[in-house]
């Protein structure tokens, strides 16, 4: 991908850094803005760069150790844990508490990477800086997500199914949503089996890969996680629930007390409400939200971390 960078070249400034590089990064979803800093807070250089490995690596590889200050976002956990594998030091941006981000009329991915960079620079607590879960948390909270998606398009299709029927004054026998099958529309009249089959089918076959993802978020809690074991002997918390919740957290030493933790399940269920993302999963009913179960154990844990013993 073609860079078109800008280098500051006047006689008084030095286009070298005597110090430490401070760079910002504005992620794009295929390209990225980016802005080298010197030590005194002059531009070196600005441009553009593929959002890949290589993109990044053929602009940052080379570098001297430099600090990067960049965005939260979709690319942020793999371009971040990237960058750090480069030898450069992160930093991931809470960009919502960043108001000279959030609140600045003018939209410039060019200019909010010069911010970044300027802001990094003076003191990186002005970027509210997050941390990232590590690469296998975060592939095994993927799967849990995955296992949400199916969930959910599970129960549109009941639903859909059983609206359908109505409307055609019949009505599909009652059941749990794990049990619906395409035998579900053997009692129905004939045009509606015609219709209702196939995907009825679907639903047992959604119905087939989330017992199958069960089954893999079960291996994974014995096999990676122990600690959801001290989680499940709060009642009504099962595998799903407790893997969720330390996937989540991660870290517990970073929390002071457990009502910090309580805190952050707040902020995720609001999140939830605002952006409708899919950060709460549900259980197998879809009645309970699994963060409302977790916080639920954290209640129950009294003065501290269940699997700390803090």
């Amino acid at each position: 991908m073609k860079k078109d960078n800008t280098v500051r070249k006047s006689s008084g400034v030095k286009t070298r850094a005597s110090g430490r590089l401070t760079i910002g990064l504005d992620l794009g979803d295929r390209s990225s803005r980016y802005c080298i800093l010197d030590a005194q807070g002059e531009v070196l250089s600005e441009g553009s760069v593929a959002t890949t490995k290589k993109g990044l690596a053929e602009v940052f590889a080379s570098k001297p150790r430099s600090r990067i200050a960049l965005e939260v976002g979709t690319h942020s956990p793999w371009v971040s844990r990237y960058l750090a594998d480069l030898g450069h030091e992160v930093i991931v941006a809470n960009a919502r508490r960043v108001r000279l981000i959030t609140d600045s009329s003018r939209k410039d991915d060019r200019l909010d990477a010069k911010t970044l960079g300027r802001l990094a620079r003076i003191d990186p607590e002005l970027l509210s800086p997050i941390r990232h879960r590590s690469e296998q948390a975060q592939a095994d909270l993927m799967v849990i997500r995955a296992r949400a998606a199916l969930v959910e398009a599970r129960t549109m299709l009941v639903n859909s199914a059983r609206g359908l029927t109505k409307s055609y004054g019949e009505r599909l026998p009652s059941c749990g949503t794990g049990q619906v099958g395409e035998n579900l529309a053997e009692p129905l009249s004939a045009p509606l089996q015609g219709a209702l089959k196939p995907l009825l089918a679907t639903v047992e076959s959604l119905s087939e890969r989330i017992r199958e993802y069960d089954g893999q978020i079960e291996q994974t809690g014995k096999q990676r996680y122990p600690e959801t074991d001290l989680l499940k002997q709060v009642h009504g918390v099962g595998t799903l629930t407790a893997l969720t919740y330390v996937l989540t957290v991660e870290d517990p030493h970073r929390f002071r007390r457990s009502r910090d933790a309580r805190r952050l399940l707040r902020i995720a269920a609001q999140a939830e409400r605002v952006w409708r993302q899919p950060t709460a999963i549900t259980d197998h009913q879809g009645r309970r939200c699994v963060r409302a179960k977790a916080a639920s154990a954290v209640r129950a844990s009294h003065s501290g971390s269940l699997w700390t013993g803090q």
